[in-house]
């Protein structure tokens, strides 16, 4: 194993610590993978993060036959869509599944995410949609994924959780956080009759996050949010301008 990629694998454990941590994911449930070289590298199943090590954490070939892995450890059962989000979409160097409260309970209605906060500029688009209904782990349940991700670097994943997608680690937990505020503020919102903004306004916010640093790699999850926002153990404060 070369340093770089030891470097990965701890680094991998050390986003299921912090996300677990911060309320973002429980137990097990979640999984992280990430792209190295010609492969990629996914957490083992049903292996506590604490007791994690770096050469715990499984290698599968990003072509060649499915479900083909190394290490001692079988690959999480959520490794079909992993795989199939890293050769489908090139930009994707990470992937982050979780299965936080407030996202989980939009799926659990079957709730796509509207624009109610600009924010959900970040995930290229107007909305964060909600997959249909298929059983964890299954071929259909990815292709499902990859349609509701389409053009978005988040989804919902109906009466299970949710994805988030980025260029690497970091941004992709960057946007798995974001993803979870925005659900939270959404289902609170809908108390009160939430105005959704039109497209034209996201557009104009999509054109203004250049300025934001969006596309740079943030240091942690919490890092280099857009202006008018502070992160506090994995939940925003919104800052009013």
């Amino acid at each position: 194993m070369t340093r770089d990629e030891r470097e990965l694998r701890e680094a991998i454990i050390a986003k299921c610590r912090w996300m677990n941590a911060s309320g973002l994911n429980q137990g097990t449930s979640g999984n992280i993978s990430a792209r190295y070289k010609d492969r990629m590298l996914i957490t083992p199943s049903a292996t506590p993060y604490d007791a994690m090590k770096p050469e715990m954490i499984a290698s599968m070939p990003l072509e060649g036959a499915d479900g083909e892995w190394t290490g001692p450890l079988r690959p999480s059962t959520e490794w079909r869509f992993h795989l199939d989000i890293m050769r489908a979409r090139p930009d994707a160097g990470s992937v982050v599944h979780t299965h936080s409260t407030y996202a989980t309970v939009l799926a659990i209605a079957r709730k796509s995410i509207p624009a109610c906060h600009y924010m959900i500029a970040a995930f290229g688009g107007n909305d964060i949609r909600c997959a249909p209904y298929a059983c964890y782990g299954t071929r259909e349940l990815s292709e499902l994924a990859l349609a509701a991700l389409e053009g978005r670097s988040g989804c919902l994943l109906a009466n299970h959780g949710m994805i988030a997608i980025g260029p690497n680690l970091d941004k992709a937990m960057w946007l798995a956080v974001e993803l979870e505020t925005i659900a939270r503020q959404y289902y609170l919102s809908l108390a009160l009759g939430p105005h959704i903004l039109g497209d034209d306004e996201i557009a104009e916010t999509a054109k203004g996050f250049a300025s934001y640093g969006l596309q740079a790699a943030p240091s942690n999850p919490a890092a280099n949010a857009p202006a008018g926002t502070k992160r506090r153990t994995g939940k925003s404060v919104r800052i009013k301008r």
